[in-house]
């Protein structure tokens, strides 16, 4: 197919303005989005990073789990394969910025100069070719029209010539508007084929970074499905230990670690330092105080204490003896200096001991000073037995020396009573309806003193929260 010269020279020249004005500037922006493409897959693979993180760590936890162990490790295998195929393709990424992202830039930045330097030229000879063309023709015409006339054979020979310039240079325009279309082309060709290789580059390396990451879960992915398909499948160990558990085992059960504290430590009060080997020497002002002997007045006061116990309700005695240990005490009449002793004990005149140990050993004595809480051996001349000053409690009080107004007050306190948790308010309505006494049931005393009826099976302040106090004197009044 033939064309005219100047319809191939508009083809050539839309060639170049095409390479030069629509492919460059779209590999700038082509340059500009793989950028922004490397920036996204790097964004993604490190939250890819973080997100196997956290899985890996709810495998860790559930690793933890007697029956959960082998998802833990399930999940803990798929956090590092991930991650591991996250890095390929981060790999793959660095290799697509090498070897196409910055092989385009530079391309890009170098056609750029090359093109326009190559068009620039094209057009320039183009321009001379034509230029000379139109002269020769324009000389043809001019001896045409002066071989008119009567000198027509003077003019032929030049008139051929001139043919012949025009000829030539009608061929060579043609040629080159020939070659600089090919030129054109093949340039344009060229461009785009290394685009489509880049491409085809990238498109391998993808390939090949799907195919690792198919072999990789390929692998893994069946194992991985048979953990947890069953979500009742419990392993043996598990069902062993609840069958275990099921079957009742006879356990003794140990002792408190307060009990074995507190026995510890009443070891080491009972057992003192040796007792000084002279025996202990007797103040000669000891006769002076009319007593008893210490240990005379101790076993005195520690049988006394037996008789009130056993005196005592069982629930008191229980929980009194339950929480400690009285232990006799005595008072020093006269002072005493240990020396250089360690296992003798200073005081001054009027200090409380609280003798450890009872017995007395050749006139030594082994008790606590109340004010230091140092311990060691005394002479048991030097003291005399101490008896705590008896403190009167308001719960001893006869009912019949209670006022009116305060059994009115103690009545009043009385009536009104929280409701239990989550029920009904009428219940609380009712109650305190219930509980108020009427005149019907106030009885008289002797005395004059109105008595309110007895409530919670006879005790006059049941609702009062005092401490009752039993004795075995039937005629003692009851509170």
């Amino acid at each position: 197919m033939s064309r005219d010269p100047e319809e191939v020279n508009k083809l050539t020249e839309s060639t170049y303005k095409n390479v030069m004005e629509q492919f460059n500037p779209g590999l700038r922006n082509l340059v500009n989005l793989g950028k922004s493409y490397e920036k996204s897959v790097a964004a993604m693979t490190l939250a890819g990073k973080l997100y196997f993180d956290a899985v890996s760590k709810i495998g860790e936890n559930a690793a933890v789990s007697p029956v959960s162990r082998e998802l833990g490790v399930v999940l803990m295998e798929i956090s590092e394969v991930h991650k591991k195929i996250h890095l390929e393709l981060e790999e793959s990424f660095k290799r697509f910025h090498k070897e196409i992202i910055g092989e385009l830039e530079r391309k890009t930045e170098m056609d750029v100069k090359y093109m326009t330097a190559t068009f620039k030229r094209y057009q320039t000879e183009h321009k001379l070719k034509q230029d000379s063309l139109e002269r020769s023709q324009s000389d043809l015409k001019k001896l045409r029209r002066k071989s008119q006339g009567k000198n027509s054979t003077k003019y032929e020979s030049k008139e051929n010539e001139c043919m012949e310039t025009i000829t030539s240079r009608q061929i060579d325009i043609q040629k080159f508007i020939a070659d600089g279309c090919r030129e054109a082309l093949l340039e344009e060709k060229r461009r785009f084929c290394f685009l489509v290789d880049k491409h085809c580059t990238l498109s391998y390396q993808i390939s090949a970074f799907h195919d690792k990451a198919k072999e990789i879960l390929a692998v893994k992915l069946p194992s991985w499905q048979d953990k947890c398909c069953d979500a009742t499948k419990v392993p043996d160990s598990v069902i062993s230990m609840i069958e275990g558990m099921r079957t009742p085992v006879s356990m003794t059960p140990q002792p408190s670690p307060l009990m074995e504290r507190y026995n510890r430590k009443n070891l080491d009060m009972v057992v003192p330092p040796p007792a000084p080997p002279l025996k202990a020497q007797t103040s000669p002002l000891a006769n002076m105080f009319t007593q008893d002997t210490p240990k005379t007045a101790i076993m005195a006061e520690r049988i006394s204490d037996h008789s009130e116990e056993n005196n005592l309700p069982r629930s008191v005695s229980v929980s009194t003896g339950l929480n400690m240990v009285k232990r006799p005490k005595v008072e020093t009449i006269f002072p005493h200096t240990a020396g250089n002793n360690e296992t003798l004990l200073s005081f001054d005149e009027g200090d409380i001991i609280t003798l450890l140990i009872p017995e007395e050993k050749d006139g030594w004595l082994y008790g606590q000073l109340e004010k230091s809480r140092q311990r060691g051996w005394f002479p048991s001349s030097y003291c005399r037995p101490y008896t705590e000053p008896v403190v009167k409690s308001s719960v001893s009080t006869p009912v019949r020396s209670l006022s009116v107004a305060n059994l009115a007050d103690q009545e009043q306190a009385a009536v009104v009573l929280p409701p239990p948790d989550y029920s009904d308010m009428s219940s609380m309505s009712s109650s305190s309806k219930s509980s108020t006494p009427s005149p019907e049931n106030t009885k008289t005393q002797p005395n004059g003193i109105s008595k309110p009826p007895f409530l919670g099976g006879g005790n006059p302040f049941a609702t009062v929260k005092l401490r009752p106090t039993v004795t075995n004197d039937r005629s003692a009044p009851v509170i």
